[in-house]
């Protein structure tokens, strides 16, 4: 046995293996728990013990591991069995380097397979993502490259319809990134009025401009060692553009009002929901810039373009709210979930969120009923958020009381000009609240008390 066993060594030394040569099972399991093997070749007749039992053992620790036998003409029955409990192939003695060489190939080769197959299992059971939820083949895609890039200084630009999750995406490169202990800064250009915007990011000293009654740093220094997110980047005004591309260029940022420029280092993270190559070619977005900040595009698909993903968000959003706003509702009906599916969702996730808010604070139950479902979404069938089409939705009420001479009273005006703010915001009551420089939980608790008065109104006339 022994001198083949060397014979056997010297065949698959011959092929550039790195091979391990144990006389005995026991000195074998110990071999292959200490180094786990990529293949293994086994003979069944062994000193110590029986090569069916290193061979269980060895697939209880991994089964994917390839094992091929080796046997005498007289035991074929016995390398049978072999195969029914997990072997990859047997062989038998006496066989030559090329019928080794060949199996042990094919062996090794089914193992790769093994784990491709596994890493891709992996991929299609991965329902959630540093924030986002979502098993979709599209969702996936988002995830690998995210990994891709995530160890990358490579600056990154996503692209997207508004609310898809740009941000989302952005905090999740960072958290997988080396930079996860360093600080995420995320800025809206959009949000942010332009005359300040330079302070904002680069940030300003004393007595820079009125009201400066500090030195102050800006989103840049705070993001130091870590990730800067720039989100809406093309809303940014066309001369800031050039300060930006100093910055991402040469590392370095002057405070407003400051003449020493100071050292940082950051991961430049840019989004948009327009198409910056047009916004380059329509001339309000620099070129260079574009090209210094496009280095990695990550382009996130719209909800209506993942499938079944939309229930699973929507069930994750109904259990948070339930427990949040302490109520019983714990599912969707089948014909909602259907709805749901069916939808288009130009406001993707973030209206999907803002429905699924909206039904849970005005409702409670065993269940989200069709019924529940706000009209305002554009899913039809459901209770109205806003009854029907009327003056107040499509001119100020005040227009109208100037025209007509009559005085509404200012609960009417109050409750017309909420519904045309959610008609305009396609039923997006943070963006509604926003257009009447009001907090959303005041947009909720007036709903939530329009529909109690229609209810008992309801209720009074059945009777």
């Amino acid at each position: 046995m022994a001198p083949l066993a060397k014979l056997y060594v010297e065949f698959l030394r011959a092929e550039a293996l790195e091979v391990v040569h144990c006389t005995c099972g026991g000195e074998a399991l110990d071999a292959a728990a200490a180094s786990p093997p990529d293949a293994v070749i086994l003979d069944l007749k062994l000193p110590d013990m029986d090569g069916l039992e290193v061979l269980r053992a060895l697939h209880a620790r991994d089964p994917s591991v390839s094992v091929v036998v080796i046997t005498a003409h007289g035991s074929i029955d016995l390398a049978v069995e072999a195969m029914r409990l997990g072997a990859f192939d047997f062989i038998v003695k006496p066989f030559n380097a090329d019928r080794l060489n060949l199996t042990l190939r094919n062996a090794l080769e089914r193992r790769t397979l093994a784990r491709m197959v596994e890493g891709y299992r992996k991929d299609l059971d991965r329902g959630r993502f540093h924030g986002f939820i979502g098993n979709s083949p599209e969702m996936q895609a988002v995830y690998r490259t995210i990994e891709s890039v995530a160890a990358s200084r490579a600056n990154v630009f996503i692209t997207g319809e508004s609310g898809t999750g740009k941000e989302v995406a952005a905090q999740a490169i960072h958290r997988a990134s080396p930079r996860r202990g360093g600080a995420f800064v995320a800025l809206n250009c959009a949000a942010i009025p332009k005359d300040l915007l330079e302070s904002e990011i680069f940030g300003h000293v004393k007595g820079a401009f009125t009201g400066a009654t500090g030195d102050r740093p800006g989103a840049a220094l705070q993001a130091d060692g870590g990730t800067l997110f720039l989100d809406e980047i093309c809303e940014m005004p066309f001369d800031l553009q050039s300060k930006l591309l100093r910055f991402v260029q040469t590392g370095t940022v002057n405070p407003v009002g400051s003449g020493r420029e100071q050292r940082v280092d950051v991961r430049f993270v840019a989004a948009t929901n327009r198409d910056p190559l047009a916004e380059v070619q329509a001339g309000r977005f620099r070129e260079d810039l574009y090209y210094r900040l496009h280095v990695i595009p990550l382009a996130l698909p719209p909800l209506r373009e993942r499938g079944g993903d939309v229930i699973e968000i929507a069930r994750s959003f109904l259990a948070d709210y339930a427990r949040e706003e302490g109520k019983a509702l714990a599912a969707f009906a089948p014909e909602v979930e259907a709805r749901l599916r069916a939808h288009d969702w130009p406001g993707n996730v973030r209206q999907l969120q803002n429905v699924v808010r909206n039904v849970v604070v005005l409702n409670d139950g065993p269940q989200v009923t069709l019924d529940m479902l706000p009209q305002m979404a554009g899913l039809e069938g459901g209770a109205a958020l806003c009854d029907a089409p009327c003056a107040a939705c499509d001119s100020p009420a005040a227009d109208m009381q100037e025209e007509d001479g009559v005085v509404q009273p200012l609960w009417q005006v109050e409750r017309d000009m909420i519904r045309k703010a959610l008609r305009l915001a396609d039923g997006d009551v943070p963006r509604a609240a926003l257009m009447l420089e009001i907090s959303p939980s005041t947009i909720y608790r007036k709903l939530q008390q329009w529909r109690a008065v229609e209810r008992r109104d309801a209720g009074e006339a059945a009777a």
